[in-house]
């Protein structure tokens, strides 16, 4: 029969176990949702892990003042504390948000708040142990165990957790994961335990636990209503995947997608953002056969292009099959994008650009680069001169590169410095452009071919917007929006991620 104090023993190293679980999901997820609204990835998590780390040290500083009895009581209680702001942590972020509160100094109080607690945790975990092991096997215990949970929490977090949970409920339920220690312990040393903070501490884990558990089973509900707060119109359809949150919605015949809470189209307007990358480079190209689209799920790109017969294929290359696999099979977006990934002319690879663009070995006439803004170092490494040198690689003498280049009059910088950029990369010739979509305001591209980019010819296909006539207009440039003297973006240096923080800063 197993003795009584290896029963306590292994309840205790278990209870260590969970606590190293939940403190660095708890740090991931407040990381990954101020990542989601505010961007900046870098400075989210340097942010997060740096207040975490520092007031986990104010928390092991404090926990000196812990008196020895009832120390198991006080410890029990932290636990609730700390369930509690933990498993709220990503829904209290969500209604920051969505109610205009300032969203990174809450990130930074919870933050803080949760690092104490967890800071707290191992001092009065392994003095509740001493009597079971000497001091350097307890450490040893302690440290060893807590720091196991933490890496099966970094391991299941991006694998499991997120695609399968999102980061609203993976937040609740690893709060009341955390609560686990509170109960397994309230239960098992209950004798330990006077009558009074017995029946206190149990009220606080059942109230605890109602909280967590309502917020839980209604987390759709909650979710529905932060969406409400967020987006104007009805929301026909909200899917959290690995890389993003996907969020369409319908008001009338507008149709919008979002991705991490950004408008990525409306279908009132976007005819003239995809009109404008598409047939300004077509023309100019006369003959284009073979065409690579870095980015463009949704659709609507490989729409305008399929208005060329010539065409004999078109790669689209997309990181989040989700996104593609809504382009298929949502009537919204097929009535829209009129079911162009469905073409056989259309192959779609679900793959990170740059790695596509490094391992490629065949040559594309041209390339259109439909990727989300440089808004954080993972994106901003897709604007790199490096990553354009892979591009030209990918080109013949005669072929051609679009990408979109967020807006030149709210990241003017950010525009001329992707601009500078692929000159940088071995370019013969950049053509910047500009027009206005009206649900985004000035919106710019920038054209680069390996040889002089040729006059445009004659439009042999039907658009709303784009006409060879008003070509030229495209071209032209005020004095309010026109080029100083960026620097060129680089792995080692992304300026382009800095000019566009610095951009839309202001106007946000």
């Amino acid at each position: 029969m197993v003795s009584k104090s290896i029963r306590e023993s292994h309840i205790l190293l278990f209870s260590i176990f969970v606590a190293g679980l939940c403190s660095i999901i708890y740090e991931l997820l407040i990381a990954t949702t101020g990542a989601y609204f505010l961007g900046d990835s870098i400075t989210q998590f340097s942010l997060t892990i740096g207040v975490y780390m520092a007031a986990m040290g104010v928390g092991s500083y404090f926990s000196r003042f812990v008196p020895d009895k009832p120390l198991l009581v006080y410890f029990i209680g932290f636990e609730l504390l700390l369930a509690l702001l933990g498993g709220l942590s990503v829904p209290l972020l969500y209604f920051a948000y969505a109610y205009g509160l300032p969203l990174q100094v809450i990130s930074v109080l919870l933050t803080t708040l949760i690092g104490i607690l967890i800071g707290l945790e191992i001092p009065l975990l392994s003095r509740l142990m001493e009597k079971h092991y000497a001091l350097k096997a307890n450490l040893a215990n302690v440290l060893s165990i807590d720091y196991f949970g933490a890496l099966l929490a970094t391991l299941l977090f991006p694998f499991l957790f997120l695609p399968w949970l999102g980061v609203f409920k993976t937040a609740l339920s690893f709060g009341l994961m955390n609560l686990s220690i509170a109960l397994l312990l309230l239960w098992y040393f209950i004798d330990h335990i006077s009558t009074h903070r017995r029946h206190v501490l149990r009220l606080t884990l059942i109230l605890v636990s109602l909280i967590l558990v309502l917020c839980l089973f209604a987390s759709k509900q909650l979710t529905h209503l932060w969406q409400s707060q967020i987006y104007d119109d009805r929301v026909v359809h909200s899917e959290q995947t690995p890389y993003q949150q996907i969020v369409l919605t319908r008001h009338k015949d507008d149709i919008r997608l979002y991705l991490n809470g950004g408008l990525q189209f409306s279908s009132i307007d976007e005819y003239r953002y995809h009109e404008a990358l598409i047939h300004p480079a077509m023309v100019r190209h006369g003959n284009a056969k073979r065409i690579l689209i870095l980015g463009g799920g949704d659709g609507l790109a490989a729409r305008e292009l399929l208005k060329y017969p010539q065409l004999e294929s078109i790669t689209l290359v997309d990181l989040d099959p989700a996104v593609a696999k809504l382009a298929r099979t949502n009537y919204n977006l097929t009535t829209l994008n009129q079911q162009s990934l469905n073409d056989p002319k259309v192959k779609v690879i679900h793959q990170d650009a740059y790695v596509f663009i490094e391992q490629g070995k065949q040559l594309f006439d041209i390339i259109f680069i439909d990727l989300p803004d440089p808004k954080a170092i993972n994106l901003a490494r897709l604007y790199s001169k490096q990553f354009y040198q892979l591009v030209k690689a990918s080109l013949p003498d005669n072929g051609i590169v679009v990408t979109q280049a967020t807006s030149p009059f709210f990241a003017k910088q950010a525009f001329w410095s992707i601009n500078n950029t692929l000159r940088a990369a071995g370019f013969t010739h950049t053509l910047p452009y500009h027009l206005n979509v009206p649900s985004f305001g000035e919106w710019g591209f920038v054209m680069a071919c390996n040889l002089m980019c040729s006059n445009h010819q004659l439009l042999p296909v039907n658009t709303r917007f784009y006409r060879p006539e008003n070509d030229a207009q495209l071209f032209i440039f005020s004095p309010d929006i026109s080029a100083n003297n960026e620097k060129v973006s680089t792995l080692d240096e992304p300026n382009v991620l800095h000019y566009y923080l610095q951009g839309w800063k202001y106007w946000n």
